[in-house]
């Protein structure tokens, strides 16, 4: 049961917020929301991350790790269907709900795969990885289709993900259930062992900014990529479709690079790997050719699940125990996502004023730069403390 609920809380993690990007378009239009504007419905969430992530280890405390996930998926499963009123003041409140709920999963998930399958990290990172990818492949890809094809409009197609979350909470409701009547938070608590004051710790800070640069491409791409490829004269089915493409190429790699990563005792190489071969792909967008632009969104989903996969995978890796792995997700994804957060907002409004997505891809490939100096230093094999 706990596997299961690790799998669907994984898969959670990305749907709610990848069915949006190809839907861009039709929510601007049908607003008259601008880029900058509408460019919030990716940037809340992060914000969500990066405020609500420094707390969720304490939650998970006091409440139990079995409760609080329960009660993020009910408020991730309200906010989704919030979206789907005729008011863009609850496109927004749902918004942010959907975003405080992903944020809680994405700080407990590595502690509960550290504390309960300390021998299979790799495998259970990976395992949860590439469901985030598979399912936020499934979403962006069937977006438009749905939307448009099957003519539910754009609030009925988002409201679709609501039925994901609402499963997630039904099979861990017996699992909180279980732990309140034995009095607490679960066999296994999210905190044991010694904690570090990670705040002080250099390689936490490289894992920090490997994360949050990591996580700023990548809703960048989530929140723009169709509208960069609209651009080059795609139409709007194909262009969600290579936002799916982007996601599925990836899937193999979330799955091994965790597992490969625990066996090595060093993970330089692949922190670089990952980040230069993402910085090829958008490089590839600045060029109008259709071939060469199919060829980057590969190269962009390979790269971007390498370091997503390796940015989780060092979570786990460079704590000592649960308590490190808590302390250590809450801070990487609190500061890594409040940095995430300004690429989906400052990018579209980088585009309204130059008209063009020429700079805003350009950028891409400065962050891209800077994971490749924090991952040589993440990589390294040391712990926090």
């Amino acid at each position: 049961m706990l596997l299961l609920g690790i799998v669907l809380v994984g898969a959670n993690m990305r749907a709610a917020i990848a069915s949006v990007g190809p839907l861009i378009g039709f929510i601007r239009d049908d607003t008259g929301l601008s880029n900058g504007a509408v460019g919030w419905l990716t940037t809340i969430p992060l914000i969500g991350f990066a405020v609500l992530s420094p707390f969720a280890p304490s939650l998970a405390r006091r409440y139990g790790t079995e409760r609080t996930l329960v009660a993020t998926l009910a408020l991730m499963t309200i906010g989704i269907g919030l979206r789907a009123f005729d008011s863009v003041p609850l496109l927004f409140v749902g918004t942010a709900g959907v975003g405080i709920g992903i944020a809680v999963c994405n700080v407990l998930l590595p502690s509960i795969v550290k504390q309960n399958f300390i021998n299979r990290v790799g495998f259970m990172t990976g395992l949860y990885s590439m469901t985030m990818s598979i399912f936020a492949s499934i979403a962006a890809g069937i977006s438009v289709p749905l939307s448009q094809g099957a003519g539910w409009g754009w609030r009925n197609t988002l409201l679709v993900w609501a039925a994901l979350s609402l499963l997630g909470l039904l099979i861990w409701l017996p699992m909180a259930r279980s732990s309140l009547a034995r009095g607490g938070g679960g066999a296994k608590r999210t905190g044991s062992g010694k904690a570090a004051n990670v705040w002080k710790s250099g390689l936490a800070w490289q894992i920090t900014i490997y994360m949050g640069f990591q996580s700023f491409n990548y809703y960048v791409s989530v929140a723009w990529l169709p509208e960069i490829l609209l651009s080059h004269g795609w139409s709007p089915v194909n262009a969600g479709w290579m936002l799916s493409v982007m996601q599925l190429t990836g899937i193999p790699f979330n799955f091994l690079v965790p597992a490969m990563a625990e066996r090595l005792k060093d993970q330089r190489l692949v922190a670089a790997a990952g980040a230069l071969i993402g910085m090829a792909g958008y490089a590839g967008l600045l060029i109008d050719n259709a071939a060469i632009a199919t060829v980057a969104v590969i190269l962009m989903g390979i790269g971007q699940s390498i370091c997503i996969s390796l940015a989780l995978t060092f979570i786990a890796l460079r704590a000592r125990n649960a308590t490190q792995a808590a302390a250590l997700s809450g801070m990487s994804q609190s500061m890594g996502y409040a940095l995430a957060a300004l690429g989906p907002i400052c990018l579209g409004a980088l585009h309204d004023v130059t008209a063009a997505w020429t700079w805003p891809v350009i950028a891409l490939l400065g962050t891209s730069s800077i994971m490749v100096a924090a991952g040589l230093g993440a990589g390294r094999n040391r712990y926090i403390d």
